[in-house]
């Protein structure tokens, strides 16, 4: 094998190829990397977990076709670390070398026989606007546990209805979910995937970001394979992965049919109020929001304890209103709003209250991303 590349090029595709590589792998060759020389001049590189696997094929000046398996870590540290100059790569017996400018590597080949085959990539599901997906997991992910003990509340559940794609995740705790326009490969499609928060998490940045469109492949292991997946592929990149089993808990009924209090509130100045005021925080320990005509009271702290409060300008609609939250979790829900306000919709002090985007202080909010939040009982 013998071909050249541009070094960016080849940094770029290695360091994405390798991002999801394990750290302790079952069998040695999971470790590394496939490069696959086509004599058409193209270059690919894949990885496989048995789990997740990642493909992106660059354009290269490819002399003489080739395949071979090197350890990924060591590949991505070192493409990083070349200089900006076209990077030779050739494959003598057990060994590659690497040449680009006066420096020179030697790296020791793997059994690539041995390389389990990357699963393949499921039918098309549909098409969906990459900064949209990067945007609406972004929002989502949030609310994903990160309790490997509850696999199923690790995952978000992709809900698929016609031109209607919905993401939802919950700890329990808080529950995110955003709906958004998609482009389905057949009009009356429907169906639903559970996909771990972290495999899409890291989709939705890498395949996402380049602003165009990201195919989704879904197969429900009733093909051929026989395995339920999930793919994505954007810019000549391809990631599958293995979806969660299990049955996901009816979430959707815990979103209350009518509000009786809502305020509206900057959501700029109330992130930086929750922060300040939750400096006297102990551990676990909630900020007390008080709602009342024209402003909201932010509170933390009682006793002999350090003690903090701050009052924001506010407009409410209904009764006035004391709830408690754990901090972090309502700035997890803050921060993942796009609009300059806020609206907290209540039913009451002990149930869940619902955050909603909102353009202007006063008008309609924007259903399309809710984040719902458990309050903290309050002492007395």
């Amino acid at each position: 094998m013998r071909f050249r590349v541009e070094r960016d090029v080849l940094a770029e595709a290695v360091t994405w190829t390798a991002r999801s590589l394990p750290t302790r792998p079952p069998v040695p060759v999971l470790a590394g990397l496939v490069l696959d020389a086509d004599a058409g001049g193209t270059l690919a590189l894949a990885g496989f977990d048995y789990e997740v696997s990642g493909r992106v094929e660059v354009a290269a000046d490819v002399e003489e076709a080739g395949r071979v398996l090197v350890s990924g870590r060591l590949l991505a540290d070192i493409a990083r670390s070349l200089p900006s100059r076209p990077v030779e790569v050739v494959s003598e017996g057990s060994k590659v070398t690497l040449t680009c400018g006066a420096s020179r590597f030697q790296l020791l080949t793997m059994p690539v026989e041995e390389y389990p085959a990357l699963p393949v990539m499921p039918d098309s599901s549909g098409v969906v606007a990459g900064d949209v997906l990067t945007q609406a997991v972004g929002q989502v992910v949030v609310a994903a546990s990160r309790d490997e003990t509850l696999p199923i509340l690790t995952g978000v559940r992709m809900e698929i209805e016609g031109d209607r794609l919905t993401l939802l995740a919950t700890d329990r705790y808080r529950l995110a979910m955003r709906e958004l326009p998609w482009t389905p490969a057949s009009p009356g499609a429907s169906t639903t995937a559970l996909v771990r928060a972290r495999t899409l998490s890291e989709v939705a940045r890498s395949l996402g970001s380049g602003g165009g469109e990201v195919v989704v492949a879904l197969s429900d292991g009733s093909g051929s394979s026989g395995t339920a997946m999930i793919g994505f592929e954007a810019g000549g990149r391809r990631t599958t992965s293995l979806l969660v089993d299990g049955e996901y808990p009816k979430v959707r009924s815990l979103f209350p049919a009518e509000s009786a209090v809502r305020a509206v509130v900057s959501r700029e100045e109330l992130v930086d109020a929750v922060r300040r005021v939750s400096l006297v925080a102990e551990r676990n320990t909630p900020v007390r929001l008080s709602f009342s005509e024209g402003q909201v009271v932010l509170e933390a702290g009682a006793g002999d304890d350090a003690q903090a409060s701050e009052a924001l300008p506010a407009t409410l609609d209904g009764e006035p209103l004391e709830i408690a939250f754990n901090p972090a979790f309502l700035l997890d829900g803050l921060g993942a709003l796009p609009t300059p306000h806020v609206r907290l919709s209540f039913t009451q002090p002990t149930k869940p209250a619902v955050l909603t985007g909102q353009p202007e202080a006063e008008g309609d909010d924007d259903p399309g991303y809710r984040y719902l939040l458990m309050p903290v009982r309050m002492a007395g």
